[in-house]
């Protein structure tokens, strides 16, 4: 509004859209809610150029009625650099003589969680003892992963996230990096850890669904025997995903 009386342009950086983020988390939205959601279209539609970090959040802003013409793609680059001098972190006690899932970050309330969990014990029920679960990793749904493996017996670590710095080294301490994302958020939310995940040259196997940019920048960045994209709820696929992902990594003592 201060941008219109005063006769100027804006520029909005687009990250994660709310109140649409909230709104996907529920299974019933109140009205006030919905109408909070109305005048945020009102004004994004007279912005004069929205950034956007994906296709997907292109598309959810057309269906929403703007202007194409007024959207801008700008990615984000990987927030960390693996130089040569750059070395693999010791993992955790619990993770050594076993390859390393690692899942970095924040596990929220937009990021499925039960698909990794179901195809992982049943990875873990075809062979035991070759892979465990580091939780680098703060959420709601981090703490319900680790409730979850607990229970079942199942073998992970858990740590919290370390200074950007130090990050670097925990990428590549992985031997496959997990990413997933629910499809109410698709356009809504884009993981921001893909771009480091994919500047670490690692395997990663993505929970969720095509049209999320993640898959498309992962299908376009790695050589399709690194990449592996399963369906949220596909449990099979995610163990069969799994097997096919850490076939690449020999078999080594982690210290």
């Amino acid at each position: 509004p201060v941008a219109l009386l005063l006769g100027r342009r804006t520029r909005y950086r687009i990250t994660d859209f709310h109140p649409e983020c909230l709104m996907a988390a529920m299974q019933r939205v109140p009205w006030w809610l919905r109408a909070i959601g109305r005048v945020t279209w009102f004004w994004r539609k007279r912005v004069s150029v929205i950034e956007v970090l994906g296709e997907d959040q292109r598309a959810r802003l057309a269906a929403g009625g703007v202007d194409p013409a007024r959207v801008e793609l700008r990615r984000d680059p990987s927030p960390v650099e693996f130089g040569p001098q750059v070395r693999a972190s010791a993992v955790p006690e619990a993770l050594h003589d076993r390859r390393v899932i690692l899942y970095s970050g924040n596990w929220g309330v937009a990021h499925d969680h039960r698909t990794f969990v179901e195809g992982f014990a049943a990875f873990c029920e075809r062979h035991p003892g070759d892979a465990a679960l580091w939780l680098n990793a703060t959420g709601a749904r981090a703490d319900l992963v680790a409730a979850e493996l607990a229970s079942r017996g199942l073998p992970f670590a858990r740590t919290q996230p370390v200074a950007l710095e130090a990050l670097p080294s925990v990428l590549l301490a992985a031997d496959v990096h997990l990413v997933t994302l629910s499809e109410p958020f698709v356009g809504y939310v884009l993981p921001s850890k893909v771009y480091a995940c994919i500047a670490s040259g690692r395997p990663i196997l993505f929970v969720g669904p095509a049209s999320s940019d993640v898959h498309g920048l992962c299908a376009a960045s790695l050589d399709p025997a690194r990449y592996r994209r399963v369906d949220v709820g596909d449990a099979p696929s995610l163990c069969a995903a799994l097997e096919a992902l850490l076939a690449l990594q020999p078999t080594e003592k982690r210290h």
